[in-house]
């Protein structure tokens, strides 16, 4: 099958081709552990696990890289403010070392809920500190950095192509420079490989400076700066071109457009083949911020009745490059529409027909997820395909078949549709049984009391003319 990505790198709607036969290495920029992930968060990271899953779904291997970032992610991209782990530090009386393990383990617990695919290596920024000073020094040797009072610089205008992969206007920098451009940049483009601690300071996390990369031939504590982690931490794991790497668009133009220069820098060759990006997700058409407390987290959905895989579904209706937008109404209309599907999985356990087949149907959604993961036509095809179900008769439906859609399904979206759709016991086909018989010999009562029972154990009947059929409460 033939897949189909909108590459960044070149604006335009690509055919994929894995460097190696089979295999795909992906790198996915992973979240700054200083808080909780809010929905906003959790789109981006539902996206690409399906696009792990449309990739497995086509037979390929897919070495993922997921980083943590534990450091060096400051609250400006013009390299200023605070780091946002010392930060969230202060803000919590704790160590900078203890929020992120906390917020990290929290964001891990929150990927299994989600049931998000781990990837093969989940790398901690603070763990790949001498590969990142090892790219520093490639980079010094290279004659592409320079020192000025807060750190080891790249120097931009020593990379000919910064600007192609965000089509970013160097020249309008340069005129527009902001009043706080630190004025010992050669250029506002320029951007930090690693950061002094500033004189006077003790941070929670540093490391010394290599005396043979500063100016001073010293040793100094510092930390490295977020874009290098990346570079790091990918080519380390899964060599010096990636096949896939993806992250939002607020990426394109300072984090991935740095990644690029630093690493090609060294290799002289291409970082990734494929750059996929995901677009915004506002709440209520407006932008998530603290001030407008809109950055409902997993924990704040589940108060309000909202399940992991209710969100999950909500965020497979929009398209990846799509804006999207957070409202309780679209959240409540992807819960019933999971619930629904729910019910449909449900009928394998009580058909009774024969001699179907489910593999076009399978085709057709995968079809829709190699086309640039297109979910939205995928929702739209099962749909299509349940209410055709639906209007069968027990007798009509396959039960094989339906199972094999369901598990196909599942795999291709993980939306746990096997799982949280079991069999009812014995006992409680005994009861619709009896139930059944009262109806027949019209006990009206005696039907209506068994209906109740098995209400109370999150049981539904449905009578239909082919006989009753039970669904989830």
């Amino acid at each position: 099958m033939t897949i189909r990505l909108h590459n960044t790198l070149t604006k335009n709607l690509d055919e994929f081709t894995s460097q190696e036969p089979g295999k795909v290495k992906l790198y996915t920029c992973g979240p700054t552990v200083y808080d909780y992930l809010h929905v906003g968060n959790w789109a981006a990271y539902v996206y690409w696990d399906t696009l792990v899953r449309m990739l497995r779904a086509n037979n390929y291997e897919v070495d993922r890289v997921m980083n943590i970032t534990d450091v060096g992610h400051l609250t400006s991209d013009e390299d200023e403010g605070e780091d946002k782990l010392e930060k969230g530090a202060k803000r919590e009386g704790k160590t900078a070392w203890d929020v992120a393990r906390f917020y990290a383990d929290d964001f891990l617990d929150g990927m299994d809920r989600l049931n998000l695919i781990s990837p093969k290596y989940v790398p901690y920024a603070t763990e790949y500190i001498p590969q990142q000073l090892e790219l520093v020094r490639k980079l010094n040797d290279g004659g592409f950095t320079y020192q000025i009072d807060d750190g080891i610089y790249f120097d931009t205008s020593k990379f000919p192509t910064y600007a192609d992969f965000a089509r970013l206007d160097l020249e309008a920098q340069r005129a527009g420079a902001r009043v706080t451009f630190n004025d010992e940049k050669r250029n506002p483009s320029d951007f930090a490989l690693w950061k002094f601690t500033p004189a006077g300071e003790k941070r929670d996390m540093e490391w010394p400076t290599p005396a043979d990369l500063t100016d001073e031939g010293a040793e100094r504590p510092g930390f490295p700066g977020w874009h290098l982690e990346c570079s790091a931490m990918a080519m380390d794991l899964l060599g010096e071109t990636l096949d896939i790497h993806t992250g939002g668009i607020d990426h394109i133009p300072v984090h991935h457009t740095n990644e690029i220069a630093q690493s090609e820098a060294i290799t002289g060759k291409p970082f990734s083949n494929y750059w996929l990006h995901n677009n915004h997700l506002k709440v209520d058409g407006t932008k998530i911020s603290k001030s407008l407390q809109n950055g409902f987290t997993l924990n704040d959905l589940e108060e309000k009745g909202f399940s992991p895989l209710d969100y999950r579904m909500f965020v497979l209706q929009g398209h990846y490059r799509n804006e999207g937008n957070f409202t309780f109404e679209n959240l409540d209309a992807a819960k019933n529409r999971l619930k629904h599907w729910r019910n449909v999985a449900a009928l394998r356990h009580q058909a009774t027909g024969s001699g179907q087949e489910s593999g076009e149907i399978v085709t057709r959604i995968l079809d829709a997820l190699n086309d640039d993961l297109n979910t939205p036509e995928a929702l739209r095809i099962i749909d299509e395909t349940f209410s055709d179900i639906e209007s069968r008769t027990l007798d009509a439906i396959d039960a094989g078949a339906l199972t094999y859609l369901i598990d196909s399904i599942d795999k291709m979206l993980g939306l746990k549709l096997t799982e949280t759709t079991p069999a009812i016991t014995d006992e409680q086909k005994a009861i619709i049984a009896e139930r059944q018989t009262a109806r027949d010999n019209k006990d009206w009562t005696r039907s209506d009391e068994l209906r109740d029972q098995l209400a109370e154990q999150g049981i539904v009947v449905r009578d239909t003319s082919s006989g009753p059929i039970w669904e989830y409460k």
